[in-house]
């Protein structure tokens, strides 16, 4: 311990002796670290605010889409046809082991206005169970409820986008607004859920009950009145999903007497499954950025090779006193191994310094998630001090190997 002590005294006044060449040697680590600290931190944020964005989706969500239909020899796009109905969404729910909530869904989009004020959005013609299967709230006013459906109420739940929109600052509880020229009294406020994995503003959005968008905004046919868009379907749980899926098109198939080899007039999509790949693929980015920013850490251990070298080389008389008055091979080895080591631990904690500053300048300024974690950190200081064993080894069992008498004639 004696030995190590004075060792490491020997190394620190070495590198006290070069100031300068030790701060630039420092540099390339400082550099790496601060690369790997910042560049996780941004790519863990980014896989954070996608995690935020699906939950805020919504739990276990399966949508079911009316199919395409073929006129005059073109077949339409999806959604076209009017084979999903009000009954089906109830069917879902009631007869599906694996769902435990389903909502009907009419969509379409409307400029809504209030005094002054006027906004474009979209309008949601939907069932209570709606907020449910979304994970959604109201934070201000009362949801739509059943009794609304059935009276085909004129109410309106709003996002906070519409609120900002019409009502700026004010309340806009129990305010009177028009969607298309048709009054509606707002019931409530939905509480934000910001932009969907996808992109879209999830609070640029107005929910009404479904009767009212049916008969009085939206339209329907007289001949297909229960027809919906979709229907937004919720499974007991992900390990149940699959499970949903496959009853939900065996029961349609049922209800819409589809022959066996005919072709579905609906499409069911797992969006919990879809989400998870997007969550998986920023993952896998913020992995390569973390291994991509490590290079500068290699990089800066050879650095540090370089000069440890060189400095065995500037040194070599040194040593050969030391050998001759008595220090063991371990005692130079030790010396010029701590000196390595100390190098890389100091510019590890300086990078830390610099890619905290980093990573709360890139949120600052350039607006983009970040998350610094402590394992992050942790693992950056550790592989610095790691660069410093491994690229400081070699020029110290050089120095150690050195043979006393060849050291002293050394010029």
């Amino acid at each position: 311990m004696k030995n190590l002590a004075e060792s490491a005294r020997m190394a620190l006044a070495a590198l006290a002796a070069n100031r300068l060449r030790s701060a630039l040697t420092m540099l390339g680590i400082i550099i790496g670290v601060a690369a790997v600290i910042a560049m996780v931190a941004v790519g863990t944020g980014a896989t954070q605010r996608i995690q935020a964005q699906i939950s805020s989706m919504g739990s276990n969500l399966i949508i079911v889409l009316a199919g395409s239909v073929t006129s005059n020899g073109m077949r339409m796009g999806s959604g076209a046809s009017l084979a999903l109905t009000e009954d089906d969404a109830a069917a879902i729910a009631g007869e599906c082991p694996a769902v435990s909530a389903s909502a009907p869904i009419v969509r379409s989009a409307a400029q809504v206005v209030y005094g002054n004020n006027n906004w474009a959005t979209s309008i949601y013609g939907t069932v209570p169970a709606y907020l449910d299967i979304r994970d959604s709230a109201v934070i201000n006013g009362q949801p739509i409820t059943q009794q609304d459906v059935e009276a085909s109420a004129r109410v309106a739940l709003l996002g906070i986008t519409v609120v900002q929109n019409l009502f700026g600052d004010a309340d806009p509880v129990g305010q009177i607004f028009r969607i298309r020229n048709i009054p509606f009294t707002v019931a409530g406020v939905l509480a934000p859920k910001g932009q969907s994995p996808t992109g879209q503003d999830q609070d640029d959005v107005i929910l009404i009950p479904i009767s009212t968008a049916k008969k009085r905004v939206l339209g329907t046919s007289q001949a297909n009145a229960r027809s919906v868009g979709s229907i937004m379907v919720q499974a007991r749980g992900s390990g149940q999903i699959d499970s949903a899926i496959d009853q939900i098109s065996v029961l349609l198939r049922q209800r819409h007497h589809l022959q066996p080899n005919a072709e579905d007039d609906f499409s069911v999509r797992n969006l919990s499954e879809v989400f998870a790949a997007q969550e998986a693929s920023a993952r896998i980015m913020a992995y390569l950025l973390g291994a991509i920013a490590s290079v500068s850490l290699i990089v800066g251990g050879i650095g540090i090779m370089n000069i440890m070298l060189v400095s065995v080389t500037e040194r070599t008389k040194e040593i050969g006193i030391r050998k001759a008055i008595g220090a063991s091979m371990r005692d130079i080895l030790s010396q010029f191994l701590v000196e390595a080591v100390t190098l890389s631990i100091a510019g590890g904690l300086a990078g830390i310094a610099v890619g905290l500053a980093a990573s709360w300048a890139i949120s600052s300024i350039a607006g983009w998630s970040t998350s610094t974690g402590a394992g992050s950190v942790l693992l950056a200081f550790v592989f610095s001090a790691l660069v410093g064993v491994f690229f400081g080894y070699y020029p110290a069992l050089q120095a150690a190997r050195l043979d006393p008498i060849t050291a002293l004639r050394f010029e």
